[in-house]
């Protein structure tokens, strides 16, 4: 029996619930969910969006996504979107960005129109303002080496000259530590085969850490060209925020390399593997933000936190980040 005119179908009841509302649309101050996918096909059906997998074991596997809880989808490599998919990732305001293995390289991005424009104006008027703009990049210093480390009245020319001070004294700790003699830092393209494993470990490890930042940035509505430290590059933000977390993060991790006879891919794969997408990402955000709206309150996110979980249907959420192949 054909059903009245006027009587929706049960594919335009589903298609009408998939449509996200105004009121839907998460904001990334009330929620900031990264999800991260590699080696999976990526569709659009009357119902939603789902990830597919198919293996000659299993058959074709999918899971729905929740694209109006989700701020930002990073897709790695192997995975391929339908247009049609992007078209609902673009409603729901989540950003889509194309990375590298784990998500330590960000290649490319879409901004959906209902980003909030709301971090854009708080860094462009940091930035536009000379003695905002000094303000910020003290609030950086400070939060690198401490609070109180920096002199009223100290200029960029004078913090400049405290970092290096600083860092000098970090890189030789270090090299003090792993007995490997003196250390400098130089980074020379043209002759990139020439130089020691240490520095080859660090531009590898900085290069991941800028495609997390870079992540973050974009996924806020950022400019990665404005940068308070930095300036004239596209990536100037890039480089002001990751230089935060060098000492704690990319420092030592090629200082530890040394004696390394691959210490690039060891960099790449040590970083990737400590899971420090996940603890990072939240924090990154929370930083930028304090730096941006420093009178704002901000939550700053708990490092032992469970950060991602995996959906079910039947138990609800299931831990992330273990390996659940030996389950039936």
């Amino acid at each position: 029996m054909t059903p009245p005119a006027s009587a929706p179908t049960t594919t335009q009841a589903r298609r009408k619930l998939a449509a996200p509302t105004v009121a839907m649309l998460p904001r990334i101050a009330d929620s900031l969910s990264f999800l991260y996918l590699d080696v999976v096909r990526i569709r659009q059906d009357d119902t939603g969006v789902l990830a597919e997998v198919t293996t000659e074991r299993r058959g074709t596997e999918t899971v729905y996504l929740p694209t109006a809880a989700l701020s930002c989808v990073l897709l790695g490599p192997g995975t391929s979107i339908t247009a049609r998919a992007m078209a609902t990732l673009a409603r729901h305001g989540t950003t889509v960005l194309i990375t590298g293995s784990g998500g330590v390289r960000c290649y490319a991005a879409t901004l959906p129109d209902s980003l909030t424009t709301t971090w854009l104006e708080h860094q462009v008027r940091r930035w536009a303002d000379d003695q905002q703009r000094l303000a910020v990049a003290t609030a950086m210093y400070e939060k690198r080496f401490g609070t109180g480390t920096v002199p009223p009245g100290a200029n960029l020319d004078k913090l400049r000259g405290m970092e290096g001070a600083r860092v000098k004294a970090h890189y030789r700790l270090l090299a003090q530590q792993h007995k490997i003699g003196r250390f400098k830092r130089s980074y020379d393209p043209a002759a990139w085969d020439s130089q020691d494993p240490v520095n080859l470990a660090l531009s590898s490890a900085n290069t991941c850490l800028y495609g997390i930042v870079h992540a973050a940035i974009t996924a806020l509505g950022c400019s990665p060209a404005l940068g308070y430290v930095h300036s004239g590059n596209q990536q100037a933000f890039v480089y002001d925020i990751a230089d935060l977390y060098k000492a704690e993060l990319t420092i030592p991790l090629a200082f530890s390399l040394h004696a390394s006879p691959q210490p690039e891919a060891e960099a790449r794969r040590s970083f990737r593997d400590g899971l420090r997408l996940f603890k990072l990402l939240p924090r990154i955000v929370t930083d930028i933000q304090s730096l941006l709206a420093p009178d704002l309150k901000h939550e700053v996110p708990d490092p032992e936190e469970q950060l991602v979980n995996l959906w079910d249907p039947v138990s609800g959420a299931v831990p992330g980040g273990a390996n659940h192949g030996a389950h039936p």
